[in-house]
């Protein structure tokens, strides 16, 4: 704490000095200024947080200075010392918000008094601003997602909506009620593997890039946000356009492609009356989206819903599943290829293929899966375990760059799936061949990377479920707490060379946060990293 001691008289500043308990008090910077405008420097160059002033000085007097700490000032505490027992001087001080009136000749314990009440009541208001700081960045942290929510709400139709229109209405710019406005869609699903694995697991970052390319081109037209239920999911409103709409959302694309060199598909609707249609219009834009047909076009917007041929039959994968898992115990690469090829010719004989069904189609894999996987993890239920290790992007779907489908990247992962079901069905439990060996192995080659069990899964065409139970059953730990072993061993070798900083070697074993790193490794070492350092360079 510092404090800054005002007066003319050399002598009276020294006395001063040397009568104040400044160590009981905390106070460990004392300077001193001989008239007011020395002190006004003083303090725009010091921020102290007392004033202890005369009143009568030469240049500016105290009256001079209490006003202006006042006006400009108002945090710092002040306490006059003064040899004028002037009833005007006391009013001033005391309007002013002067904690104390001392008069010369100063007392020990008048001062010493003084000044712990002018501490006292600094740090209680100091106390304060930290609680209102803090509350204020909690807010502003929590403002976005408050803000999803609510427009989420509003195009979801749940809740009261004027409720939600009035408190949006406080926060960002409106249409007026009646307006048309435009609603369209798009969802990072829908991209293609290549750039879901460039994000990895920050699904949040993938989505805060394409919102505010929307909002820039967007401007004061429209507002763009994340679906606060639906993961992945962003949402345009547009109102008074300046472009025709699918001219907007064109300028969109193209600034996503200058960004991520990738264009997106969006669902598009048009709602007659702002905001008691929005829930309509918005629901259309979705089943455009994802009922768009992935076989012919290079349209980018939809905005009807694409629906089968008449007569043309339901593909359920379901049907294929014996082919599937006979292809699968035969352990037989042509028989499993036979089997991908024959389902594959069957869908492309189809005259609409959408992303509804692939994303039917993959669920009903993960079934089939489990299904098949069952008796190998039945001996346990224990829950995923996951710690380290998170969920984020989902596994991706067969698309090309250009959003459509990716026929060998399909084949890849039908073929990867049966694969993977073939080592399990088969039981090769030798540890040179199981699966689960591989994933160990996977993970002391790539532990520096940022790593997804949904990643994991998809890479080895498991489930999440297998991979996690059969992984404790095999080696005694969870997978997160194998990663996590492996990590901190790797760090523990960095730690031996000193001219490697902590947050540089945190990084370099797949830890972002250097406190998450230093949390995880006393856990396991029982040392922080630094200690573990000091005791062993020692």
């Amino acid at each position: 704490m510092r404090v800054l001691i005002v007066d003319d008289e050399q002598h009276v500043r020294e006395a001063i000095g040397l009568l104040a308990d400044w160590e009981r008090h905390g106070i460990t910077e004392i300077d001193q200024a001989a008239d007011g405008e020395e002190a006004v420097r003083l303090i725009e160059e010091t921020s102290p947080q007392i004033v202890m002033t005369d009143m009568r000085m030469p240049r500016k007097n105290g009256l001079e200075l209490l006003t202006w700490l006042h006006s400009t000032k108002p945090d710092i505490k002040v306490l006059v010392i003064s040899g004028y027992d002037d009833f005007e001087y006391v009013r001033h001080t005391i309007r002013s918000g002067g904690i104390d009136y001392i008069l010369k000749p100063v007392e020990p314990d008048s001062l010493n008094e003084a000044l712990s009440k002018a501490v006292h009541t600094w740090q209680l208001e100091e106390e304060k601003r930290q609680r209102i700081t803090t509350q204020n960045i909690e807010m502003n942290q929590m403002t976005p997602f408050y803000m999803d929510r609510l427009l989420s709400d509003l195009v979801s139709g749940y809740g009261n909506r004027e409720s939600v229109v009035s408190q949006l209405r406080n926060r960002i710019r409106l249409p007026e009620a009646g307006t048309v406005c435009n609603v369209a869609v798009l969802s990072d699903v829908q991209f293609d593997e290549a750039l879901l694995s460039k994000f990895r697991n920050r699904r949040h970052l993938l989505s805060f890039t394409l919102i505010n390319i929307c909002n820039e081109l967007l401007k004061d037209q429209g507002v763009a946000f994340r679906h606060s239920d639906k993961p992945g999911e962003i949402i345009l409103l547009c109102w008074h356009p300046r472009l025709p709409f699918n001219d907007l959302l064109g300028r969109i694309n193209d600034g996503f492609f200058s960004t991520l060199r990738r264009r997106c598909h969006f669902g598009a609707a048009e709602a007659s009356a702002f905001p008691n249609d929005l829930p309509k219009a918005y629901q259309n834009a979705v089943q455009a989206l994802f009922s768009r047909n992935l076989l012919t076009g290079t349209c980018r917007i939809h905005r009807e819903r694409a629906v089968d041929s008449e007569g043309s039959r339901t593909l359920r994968l379901s049907s294929y599943e014996e082919k599937f898992k006979l292809a699968a115990l035969s352990g037989s690469k042509e028989r499993m290829e036979a089997a991908t090829e024959e389902w594959l010719q069957d869908v492309r004989d189809r005259d609409l293929v959408s992303p509804e069904h692939l994303l039917r189609w993959n669920s009903e894999w993960d079934w089939i899966q489990y299904h098949w996987t069952e008796s190998e993890v039945k001996s346990t239920q224990e829950p995923i375990e996951d710690a380290e290790i998170s969920q984020d992007l989902p596994s991706a779907l067969p698309f090309s760059e250009e959003g459509m489908i990716c026929w060998d990247r399909w084949r890849e992962q039908i073929s990867g799936r049966l694969h993977a079901a073939s080592r399990v069905l088969t039981q090769i439990h030798s540890k040179d061949n199981h699966i689960i060996h591989d994933i160990a192995h996977y993970l002391e080659h790539h532990y520096h990377e940022e790593i997804s069990l949904q990643q994991i899964a998809g890479r080895f065409f498991l489930s999440r479920e297998y991979i996690s139970r059969k992984f404790k059953q095999e080696f005694g730990v969870t997978l997160s707490d194998f990663l996590g072993r492996i990590r901190i061993n790797k760090a523990k070798t960095l730690l031996l060379n000193p001219q490697i900083r902590i947050a540089q070697i945190a990084e370099m074993v797949g830890y972002q946060d250097e406190k998450y790193f230093s949390k995880v490794f006393k856990k396991m070492e029982g040392f922080t990293p630094n200690e573990y350092r000091k005791k062993h360079m020692n």
